[in-house]
């Protein structure tokens, strides 16, 4: 299982994305903007180009190839993935921080708090549990699996930037008191830790039908 992870990261992945991060999270010094594009960016840029790399290098005849299980396969991968998705929100968090020390005053559509985290957590979540079981459904053709995962991760965004602009109570539970906030963003990590077990115990399934 480590020397599958160590060839994601050492042969799958581009140098570049790991720097993309970094870039997006700089985004967060823009005052007064929608901050749920940041992690958005990772969904529609990093994802279908790393999936579209994957299958121009022949990425998974590579790894059958290799004296592994098919539940490695899909673990390393999904593993891969979650990783840079926490590296992106990391990176989030610390220009977020920078953000809050450069602008004393609030932000017309949704804050950068704890909620705000707890939520990309569950957008990111929604985005994993829709995007490998069906990409696992044939472990090659990518482009269905990543327009109905971008679409509800946009979907979701979406509904809690307005909903924080028009929803006086629901603004007031996010941008309020900091206890209500740290139960959203303990909830949504614990559901992006459960999407990403389910994930993977979905994608294995599949992929184990798949003829390769």
């Amino acid at each position: 299982m480590y020397n599958l992870l160590y060839k994601e990261f050492r042969l799958a992945i581009h140098p570049l994305y790991y720097f993309l991060p970094v870039i997006f999270g700089a985004l967060m010094l823009i005052p007064q903007w929608f901050f749920f594009l940041v992690p958005l960016y990772f969904c529609f840029i990093t994802v279908p180009q790393l999936f579209s790399m994957y299958k121009s290098n022949n990425d998974l005849e590579f790894s059958i190839m290799m004296p592994v299980r098919k539940s490695d396969i899909v673990k390393a991968r999904i593993l891969s993935i979650i990783i840079l998705e926490l590296f992106q929100i990391v990176w989030c968090v610390i220009f977020a921080l920078i953000n809050r020390s450069l602008y004393k005053y609030g932000n017309f559509a949704f804050d950068l708090n704890a909620a705000y985290f707890g939520l990309v957590f569950v957008m990111f979540a929604l985005f994993n549990i829709i995007l490998f079981p069906i990409f696992y459904q044939t472990a090659y053709k990518f482009g269905v699996a990543v327009i109905i995962s971008i679409v509800a991760a946009i979907g979701f965004a979406l509904s809690a930037e307005l909903l924080v602009m028009f929803n006086e109570r629901f603004r007031m539970v996010v941008e309020g008191k900091p206890g209500p906030q740290l139960i959203i963003l303990a909830a949504g990590m614990v559901l992006f830790v459960l999407s990403a077990i389910a994930a993977y115990k979905i994608s294995v399934k599949n992929f184990e039908k798949v003829d390769v």
